[in-house]
């Protein structure tokens, strides 16, 4: 236990006492102090607090706020006179009281942090699309081909450092050639495309197709990038082997608003994104990432965060959320004859499970899967990932 003057902070007891007083504190706030005592010191920063004490879950500033207040208060400190607390302007928070004995009577055992694997070796190369745009795209991996249509948020050099995607890039590419591009608008292709239409995102993915000299091959379409996969597949049957469509949808949301609550929630986006998408202050863009990944922990939300930032511009935001609105794929998805596998979260906040099943009505000789997960995008440690691995590998298989 740690003593510091007339206070002791017993871990084993999950108490503090003022002499012989007990001192009521919500669990919280005495996991706060216990990393603040634990580890006086130096400063421990908000992120440590938040990992420690939330789990990583994401939390505002204003619950380490109120937690911080709520421990001083215990201890009869305040934000003026900072006797035991100091707030590390920036940083984080130390604790500054005379500790005394400051060994845990109990030794916990210590889990070491994974260790992450060496992103994998990929060659990144340029082509040009019918237009003249240049669009970047990036082989990795060996094996029999996988393609996956572009969606926006993707930068294929960061990709694979990047907690949003680079589980995708690592475990696809175990077994194949996994061949991704960055669509116009985004990443490492052309940010200052003139044209930027559905159309053009299609005859995008021909180009890189032609590109590499493709002939047959899976497609894989994750999102909006699931209409693009749709309509190829659609125009170029002789090509597309298996279509595995994950998050996707037939219609955007201004083709299948009907109601005035659903056209608000689709102007909302746009309002989002013109407002807060190169602000340095995060609160306008963690919306989407509370869409996108509602089950994500602080760090997902950070990693989410700095993707929107990196791969694209403000302007080029609005111009995809615009665009995605329009989108309407509901003809061609009928006249698919590829045998198809739709996955989709049972909970998916952005996009919600009915789109994946209206997918599966329309096209012939589809299966529907349903994750259990609430996010749009599947994260590397949620339970659903390695079930979508499994699928896909499966369905690709047979």
């Amino acid at each position: 236990m740690w003593r510091f003057d007339q206070f002791v902070l017993d871990p084993q007891r999950y108490e503090l006492r003022d002499g012989d007083k007990v001192v009521r504190v919500e669990p919280q706030v005495f996991d706060v102090l216990i990393q603040l005592v634990k580890n006086h010191e130096r400063c421990v920063t908000k992120g440590e607090l938040f990992d420690s004490v939330w789990g990583g879950r994401f939390v505002g500033e204003a619950a380490l706020t109120s937690r911080i207040k709520a421990a001083r208060r215990a201890l009869g400190d305040d934000g003026e006179s900072q006797r035991y607390i100091r707030t590390v302007r920036g940083r984080g928070y130390q604790f500054v009281g005379p500790v005394v004995g400051d060994a845990p009577t109990i030794a916990l055992p210590v889990e070491e942090a994974p260790v992450e694997p060496p992103p994998p070796r990929q060659h990144i190369a340029f082509c040009r699309a019918a237009d003249g745009v240049r669009l970047a795209y990036a082989v990795v991996g060996e094996g029999p081909p996988l393609v996956r249509a572009a969606n926006w948020m993707t930068h294929l050099g960061y990709d694979i450092e990047s907690p949003v995607w680079r589980h995708w890039v690592r475990d696809l590419s175990q077994r194949h050639t996994f061949i991704r591009y960055d669509e116009r608008g985004c990443g490492l292709s052309d940010w200052n495309a003139s044209d930027f239409s559905f159309d053009d995102w299609v005859s995008d993915l021909e180009s890189v197709v032609e590109a590499l000299g493709l002939e047959r091959f899976p497609l894989l379409g994750v999102s909006q990038g699931g209409a693009v996969a749709v309509a190829y597949a659609a125009r170029h049957p002789e090509r597309v082997t298996k279509l595995v469509l994950c998050s996707a949808y037939a219609r955007g949301r201004g083709a299948r608003a009907v109601s005035d609550e659903e056209r608000r929630a689709a102007a909302l986006d746009l309002d989002l994104a013109r407002v807060g998408w190169g602000r340095d202050d995060p609160a306008f863009r963690q919306v989407f990432a509370a869409q996108f990944l509602p089950d994500g922990t602080r760090a997902d939300w950070d990693a989410f965060d700095q993707l929107q930032r990196r791969t694209t511009s403000p302007e080029n935001a609005v111009r995809f959320l615009e665009e995605f609105a329009r989108i309407d794929v509901r003809e061609e998805a009928s006249h698919l004859t590829c045998p198809t596998l739709i996955m989709h979260s049972r909970d998916d906040h952005r996009q919600p499970l009915r789109f994946g099943e209206e997918l599966a009505s329309l096209i012939p000789n589809s299966r529907l899967v349903a994750l259990s997960s609430n996010n749009h995008l599947l994260t590397a440690t949620e339970p659903a990932w390695p079930v979508f691995c499994e699928e896909l590998e499966a369905f690709l298989a047979d």
